[in-house]
């Protein structure tokens, strides 16, 4: 099972919402990503939500590139 500190992720705003809205929030909506670096990913990537950066290939290439440098 997964665990995470949802204050420490999210925006003080989102960190009470259940799990599908923060999932259909803005990628704003994580702490730390301004309104212009959520704009700027939906120009580079068509990502507008939490759950469309997840699920982004490019995103998931460097999780498995950084999961094997944990590998060692």
């Amino acid at each position: 099972m997964v665990s995470i500190d949802l204050d420490t992720v999210l925006d003080r705003a989102w960190a009470d919402k259940p799990l599908a809205e923060v999932l259909a929030a803005p990628v704003s909506a994580l702490k730390g990503v301004s309104d212009r670096d959520g704009e700027l990913l939906k120009e580079a990537f068509g990502v507008t939500t939490v759950a469309e950066l997840a699920e982004l290939k490019y995103v998931r290439w460097a999780q498995a590139l950084a999961a094997l440098d944990t590998a060692k």
